[in-house]
């Protein structure tokens, strides 16, 4: 009989937090609505002397994150502004918290450091819309995965 995962485990993906420290004050990124982040490989091709296909090396990779939050802060705005007037690029750290009570996987904490934001929306206005919101992109230099999920019964 196949092992089948509990539908209790599924992580939720409201339960969730997260939290982003600028120049040492930490705010609680509450506005968000979504938020991924990944890393991609950069890979060479290595040729084979004996073989007709080249095989692959990865060789390093590069942190990519994007975000859509609830347009009512200006925290984000604000690194923009001080980049245009100073030429002082800002960078931050984000802390991403997963944790839903009812799922055996149990919590995940995931760091970014060395953010940087690619660039964001200013102001903004909807008169058809229900509620504004706003996405940008970003990315970090480096991570830390601080807490892990738990492996599911079943899965080892």
């Amino acid at each position: 009989m196949a092992v089948l995962m509990n539908a209790r485990d599924a992580v939720s993906a409201a339960m969730a937090e997260c939290y982003v420290t600028i120049d040492g004050t930490r705010y609680n990124f509450m506005q968000a609505i979504n938020l991924e982040a990944k890393i991609e490989k950069t890979k060479t091709e290595v040729p084979i002397l004996g073989k007709s296909g080249r095989g692959n090396k990865s060789v390093g990779w590069r942190g990519k994150g994007s975000a859509t939050a609830h347009y009512n802060q200006s925290v984000m705005r604000k690194l923009l502004e001080k980049y245009k007037d100073t030429g002082e690029d800002a960078y931050f750290e984000m802390q991403i918290i997963n944790d839903d009570p009812t799922s055996a996987a149990g919590r995940q904490t995931v760091i970014l450091t060395d953010c940087n934001m690619d660039g964001g929306i200013l102001a903004k206005f909807d008169a058809d819309g229900e509620y504004l919101d706003e996405s940008f992109s970003f990315t970090f230099d480096d991570f830390l995965i601080e807490e892990s999920f738990r492996s599911l019964a079943g899965a080892l």
